[in-house]
């Protein structure tokens, strides 16, 4: 299982260097993921060890794609036609093979998934046409995949991804990578699509063996990567702090048996403080401009530094978040911000089943500020308060997109459970169950079996 893993990593960190380069050979982008997947096709069969995969795959991508076009011409009977397209095909000769500097990818100094990025989030396509482009170029991720992470239908995932792809060929014509100026206008986008990335990673592997190879932890990579580009970006430094914080708080969220961990039960004493520490640097940083990411790593801050649940600082969160939510409103947001609230009240009020019933539960397992469709966010009414937080709550399971229901509903379990409901939070996490897989699935149905205990 170990070395399959370690092939399956090979081909993800392979593959946006390939896409790359057989763009730049093809023209196109179908083209490139069409002969990417007939390259790593071959290397998968191929029966010795591969010293350097992507290199390899762009060889036997472009074979792949000269065969295509001398099969084609020899039915045409052109082959003299061929010869003279073949000379403007990436500036590359079809029959020589790749080799030096000029042919491999990433020779012009720019992370082969930083330049995929910035291709991606073209502005001539909406932004989640955007964010899919990228899914899918940069990570190579599968349509559901892509579906899962966006809360969409695969077939609508699928519909967006080949509109996407088509609108930016006719937009742009053969395929070529963004200039300074265009990388510069379509950052913020960039960004914003490297924290999907994360929050991706992050929701698909609760609790990976080593954070660094979490499936989240390619996007650090990048985020170091447009650090390096822009080192004094405060949004570019408060992407890579959320990723960071987010990262170093992985480990400890499983008890012994693999089952997730409510947060006031997770063991903080197993957190990275390397990766906490660069992180609050970064986050210190990014607090000179308050935009979206530098919100994101204030309040991953607060909860690194808080030494548990009780003393965390509950009003300071809420207030970031009332922040954020101004700035980048959206489902996710606010689910995470009425967990927030519901803990401020709890321990404002010194009970420590929350009055209303909220517990660390909800915030463990709640959402990550990110992602989503705007047009749930409400101000939070001055009368009853705790009620507010389930009502509202309610409201996005019914009419929330399914991240953000999913969480919600969580919550609204949790709140059940600290309040004595059990039969009302078995149901929720009867429900729930179904939805979920692996750690998350076994805490579900952990608290269905104990609400049939408790009767």
């Amino acid at each position: 299982m170990a070395d399959a893993e370690a092939i399956a990593r090979g081909f993800r960190r392979a593959w946006p260097s390939v896409i790359r380069a057989l763009a730049g050979i093809t023209g196109n982008l179908d083209d490139a993921e069409e002969y990417a997947a007939v390259a790593f096709e071959r290397a998968a069969a191929h029966p010795g060890p591969i010293d350097d995969l992507a290199a390899w795959c762009v060889v036997a991508g472009r074979r792949a794609f000269v065969d295509d076009l001398r099969r084609a011409a020899v039915r045409r009977r052109i082959t003299a036609e061929l010869a003279r397209d073949n000379q403007g095909i990436g500036a590359m000769d079809p029959s020589v093979d790749v080799a030096g500097d000029g042919g491999l990818p990433g020779a012009d100094g720019l992370d082969d998934r930083v330049a995929l990025s910035f291709v991606a989030c073209d502005e001539v396509l909406p932004p989640v046409g955007q964010m899919v482009l990228a899914l899918r170029l940069v990570c190579g991720l599968t349509v559901a995949q892509i579906a899962a992470h966006l809360g969409i239908q695969d077939a609508a995932a699928a519909a967006r991804l080949t509109r996407s792809k088509r609108a930016l060929a006719a937009a742009r014509g053969t395929f070529r990578l963004a200039d300074e100026t265009e990388r510069a206008a379509r950052l913020p986008m960039v960004l914003a699509c490297v924290a999907g990335m994360h929050a991706r990673g992050h929701r698909s592997v609760l609790q990976p063996a080593d954070a660094t190879e979490a499936r989240s932890a390619p996007a650090l990579s990048i985020a170091d990567s447009l650090v390096a580009l822009y080192p004094a970006d405060p949004e570019v430094r408060g992407l890579r702090a959320v990723i960071r914080l987010g990262l170093a708080r992985r480990p400890g969220r499983l008890d012994d048996e693999g089952v997730a961990l409510p947060l006031d039960e997770v063991d903080r004493s197993r957190w990275d403080r390397t990766l906490i520490h660069a992180g609050l640097q970064d986050a210190a940083i990014a607090a000179t401009r308050p935009g979206r990411f530098a919100l994101e790593a204030a309040i991953s801050g607060e909860h690194c530094v808080a030494r548990d649940l009780a003393h965390t600082d509950w009003a300071t969160i809420e207030t970031l978040y009332g922040e954020l939510l101004r700035r980048w409103p959206s489902p996710a947001v606010e689910v995470a911000a009425l967990i927030a609230r519901a803990h401020r009240l709890r321990y404002a009020a010194g009970n420590d089943d929350g009055g209303d019933g909220t517990s660390g539960g909800a915030a463990g397992l709640g959402a990550d500020a990110g992602g989503g469709d705007a047009g749930f966010v409400t101000a939070f009414p001055a009368t009853d308060p705790q009620r507010d937080v389930t009502r509202r709550l309610e409201h996005l399971v019914d009419h929330g997109p399914a991240y953000a229901a999913r969480d919600a509903s969580l919550a609204l379990a949790d709140i059940d459970w600290h309040a004595g409901r059990r039969a009302d939070a078995a149901a929720r996490y009867t429900d729930l169950a179904d939805l979920m897989d692996g750690p998350m699935r076994a805490f579900c149905l952990r608290r269905v079996r104990e609400a049939a205990q408790q009767g």
